[in-house]
Parts: structure tokens; sequence; C-alpha cells
């Protein structure tokens, strides 16, 4: 069982938030670790570079000339990827990027992932992540209250619009519903800010029972 401290938003600890051994897995995962964020990441890739086929350029079917007596070599249509203007030979196309990670090795990939942070003092959680005003300098005084000076990811239970407001214009932080969260972002920012009912529901998404206590 892994204790946090939570935090008020004036950076003040007010109780614990007691993380259940199975939301922590530090003996194993490292792999699945790594397939889920290369499938992650491969599922943020666009997938739109495309080029024209043959039967795609424009142009007849004619012959540019005749098959013999010109000494030149035999050409049998304008469209061909040896000429310039034509076709691409074994050019990309639209196309989906992202592989297939099953639900087992993605809950412990996700488990492992968190579970770092936790056991390196990466997470934060505050009692209650809202803000009276959705002000740029609101949410900057809370970034100098919790001590956070590096890029950071917000977890809550639901998008409160105070905070996703006042945080558009700080650089380095991205606000998320815990229901939404992946591994690629947890892994991405060095510190993860937590609700504490976000919290909860990371717990409940791994299937690790989280209990918070006064």
């Amino acid at each position: 069982m892994s204790t946090l401290t939570v935090y008020d938003r004036n950076g003040v600890a007010t109780g614990e938030f007691e993380v259940a051994d199975a939301l922590v897995a530090a003996d194993r995962g490292s792999q699945a670790v790594r397939d889920a964020v290369v499938a992650a990441r491969a599922r943020r890739r666009a997938g739109t570079a495309s080029t024209l086929r043959k039967g795609e350029v424009a142009g007849s079917n004619r012959k540019p000339w005749r098959q013999k007596g010109t000494g030149r070599a035999r050409a049998g249509y304008r469209q061909s990827p040896i000429w310039r203007g034509g076709a691409v030979a074994f050019g990309p196309h639209p196309r989906t990027h992202g592989g297939k990670v099953n639900r087992k090795v993605q809950q412990l990939a996700f488990r492992r992932a968190l579970g770092d942070k936790v056991t390196g003092g990466e997470v934060k959680v505050v009692d209650e992540l809202s803000l009276p005003e959705g002000r740029t300098k609101a949410f900057v005084l809370l970034l100098k209250a919790l001590g956070i000076t590096s890029p950071a990811l917000f977890v809550l239970d639901r998008i409160e619009e105070n905070v996703a407001r006042a945080s558009r214009n700080v650089p380095g932080v991205k606000v998320v519903r815990a229901a939404d969260v992946d591994i690629y972002d947890v892994l991405r920012y060095p510190v993860l800010v937590a609700s504490r009912a976000g919290m909860q529901v990371l717990a409940e998404r791994l299937g690790a029972g989280g209990e918070a206590a006064a």
C-alpha cells in the first residue's frame, strides 16, 4: 500500500490518499509499456500522406511514340513512374498507423507507468482542483503553491471550466479527464497532478480500489 499526501489549493497538506498495491506494478510490465507507447504514438499519426498511382495521373492511353524504329527506348504510356510528372511507384497512401494492443497488456502498461510515477514521488494529489476564476494568473498561483516548476499533467474526474480556461496559456500543461488519460500522457509529463476524485477514477479504471484517508 502506497500513501500519497493530499494538498489543498494553497499547498497545505490536508490528508492522505492510499493507493492499493494492485495499482502499482513495479516488477513487471516494461515490455507492455513499450508496446502501448508505440501503439499510442502511431495512433496519433495523421496517416494522410498520399501519392498518385498510374491510374490516377491525368493522361490518355496513347503511346508517346511508335514501338520500333525511333532509336529510343520503348514507352507505353505517359503516366509511367519513370517519367517526370508521372505516377509514383510504391508511394504512400492514406492509412491508419495504429497497432492493436489487447486490453490486459494495455492495463498492465498503464499500471506500470502510473506505479512508477507514484513510487518516484511524481504524483501530487489535490483535494479539489478548482479555481474561483478562469484567469491564467490564478492557475500560475496554483502551480507555485504546489511547487510545480516542470511540465505537468492535470487529471480531473471531470473538466472544470475555470481550470481549463486558466491553463490554456500556460506552456507545458495539459488538463484531461481521468477517464481519457492514456499512457503516453502519463510518461510524457514529469509530474502528474490529480484531484482526489480523479485519482479514484484512475484506480477504478485499473480495477484496483484506491481509498482516501482523511
